[in-house]
């Protein structure tokens, strides 16, 4: 378990790309399951599903690039560079 988690904090992004993932493939899976739905269409449901929650992750981590980014500049500032 301390591998899983060591592993989860060095990749943030993907870890929380699959926890997302999962969770949204989960709640689609749920609604979805009366809908009669054929094989292909269920892959292509949970492909689509699994991309949207990478997009969402990495649409999130723009302001943490920002925060990077201007920490940074800061620092170069400060050290007179």
């Amino acid at each position: 378990m301390n591998k899983v988690m060591d592993w989860a904090k060095a990749h943030p992004k993907l870890s929380a790309w699959i926890v997302l993932g999962l969770g949204m493939v989960a709640i689609i899976a749920y609604e979805a399951r009366d809908v009669g739905l054929l094989v292909g269409q269920w892959i292509a449901l949970i492909i689509a599903t699994v991309l949207v929650a990478g997009l969402c992750v990495w649409i999130i981590g723009w302001e943490d690039d920002e925060e990077e980014n201007e920490k940074a500049e800061g620092a170069k500032k400060a050290n007179g560079k």
